[in-house]
């Protein structure tokens, strides 16, 4: 019998984390599941450190908090309410903008956003699955339209590419990436991260994705038919994601980091509630960055 996933209130989290020394201790079990070790000299003793979150090492006194070495190093939040923006950004079905997280936590704005583009970059970093079995790729164009700006040309408007991976009569797993054009050398970044060579793959007559047969044998294309008829799936799924920037965010700039976001609700959505301590999980392992280094990041991708 599979495991039935149950969605978490906001009462059930509040329960489980009333102050932040229940964050802490999350954060200590997820960090060290088999008791403290040492990150300098491997020693799995400690005593209390300088601080009530702080472990010290009894054997070369190397102090070192759940959070050192985390997503959450030097946070200036308090951990608590960094909690609250990871359970809102992830269990909201539609996502929640950084301006309504700022009047729900009394937190500015700026904080908000800056905390949702580290999880976006937890969710971005490590490898991902790739998708197999049926699966269809297609471009769209993110942004106001354009006047006399027809296609795959794009000015203001962001061209992305996206992939879903079909099962049954649904969609099982997506993902998208922002492209600075539709040529076979941008397509092809997106195969090679997220495509298993051995999928079989449909997709539009549009002459970028040829080249890309002579590395995955089974690439089908055919019309796209009106209005993008012959992908009915690919075309919802499209329309989801414009609906989730405009109606949530309205407008954005670095728009990579809201399609991952996007992504990751959507291919763990059988989670439900546990799909928080999956991306605190993700949190965890991945290497703290500056806010420097993540404005960068999303500035080039």
């Amino acid at each position: 019998m599979k495991k039935k996933f149950l969605d978490m209130s906001i009462f059930q989290f509040q329960k489980r984390f009333p102050n932040d020394k229940a964050c802490y201790a999350y954060l200590a079990k997820c960090k060290w599941p088999h008791g403290f070790k040492c990150e300098r000299c491997s020693h799995t003793k400690c005593c209390q450190g300088k601080g009530p979150q702080y472990f010290q090492c009894t054997k070369c006194r190397y102090q070192a908090s759940p959070t050192s070495g985390t997503m959450f190093h030097k946070t200036k939040l308090p951990l608590l309410k960094a909690f609250y923006i990871i359970y809102y950004t992830v269990t909201s079905k539609h996502g929640i903008a950084s301006t309504e997280l700022s009047r729900k936590l009394g937190l500015r704005q700026k904080t908000c956003w800056a905390f949702q583009q580290k999880i976006a970059r937890a969710i971005a970093g490590g490898t991902l699955p790739q998708l197999y079995g049926k699966v269809e790729v297609d471009e769209s164009v993110v942004g106001a339209r354009e006047q006399g700006v027809k296609g795959r040309k794009n000015i203001k408007k962001r061209l992305i590419v996206v992939g879903l991976e079909l099962k049954g009569k649904g969609v099982a797993r997506m993902y998208s990436q922002v492209i600075k054009n539709a040529s076979s050398s941008e397509l092809r970044r997106f195969f090679s991260k997220y495509i298993s060579p051995s999928a079989r793959i449909r997709t539009d007559e549009w002459r970028g994705y040829c080249p890309l047969r002579s590395s995955y044998s089974e690439l089908q294309q055919e019309k796209s038919g009106r209005n993008g008829s012959n992908f009915p799936l690919m075309h919802r799924v499209i329309m989801m994601i414009k609906s989730y920037i405009r109606g949530t965010h309205h407008s954005v700039k670095r728009l990579q980091s809201y399609l991952d976001q996007y992504a990751y609700r959507f291919n763990n959505r059988i989670l439900k509630g546990q799909i928080f301590d999956d991306l605190i999980e993700k949190m965890i392992h991945c290497q703290p960055i500056t806010h420097k280094e993540l404005y960068n990041y999303y500035l080039n991708v």
